[in-house]
């Protein structure tokens, strides 16, 4: 008898985890369907499609290789005034390129929206839980307590 009522527990166990899944995969299409989360693949599309900007980038990758090479000698590299300027210069250029710009303020937006989310999720289950979002902001909300930095994260 015992027996018989483990295996109905199991079988609701399994169909609510199932429910959860399918309900997980519509958040998911929601998200993919939403005016920011097309925005962000417009705007990606666009800095992919801008051969001014990859330029730059491709450029940016070829000077930081240098800048990561410098580095390692610091100041005592014979050529670390010039590639420590170059590369503020060009990472300056690149910011500053409107495809570039364009990208990362939709990419910002997204992962604003996906931080969002993660935190009313983590709250319907419970106020104590911990969602690391990047954001300062949010991760203010989050942490519950024990974190461990001993309250430098403003937990109480």
């Amino acid at each position: 008898m015992l027996k018989c009522r483990w295996e109905v527990s199991g079988l609701l166990a399994t169909l609510e985890r199932i429910e959860l899944v399918e309900e997980a995969e519509l958040l998911a299409k929601m998200i993919i369907n939403s005016e920011i989360a097309t925005h962000y693949r417009n705007c990606y599309q666009a800095l992919q499609d801008n051969t001014e900007a990859q330029t730059l980038i491709r450029q940016f990758i070829k000077i930081k290789e240098h800048y990561e090479e410098v580095q390692r000698f610091g100041k005592y590299h014979p050529n670390y005034s010039e590639i420590m300027k170059e590369t503020r210069i060009l990472k300056r250029e690149v910011d500053l390129h409107p495809a570039v710009d364009a990208f990362k303020k939709a990419e910002k937006q997204l992962q604003e929206l996906l931080d969002e989310i993660s935190i009313l999720i983590g709250r319907s289950v419970s106020e104590y839980i911990k969602v690391p979002t990047g954001n300062p902001f949010f991760d203010s909300m989050s942490c519950g307590g024990g974190c461990g930095s001993g309250g430098s994260c403003g937990c109480k």
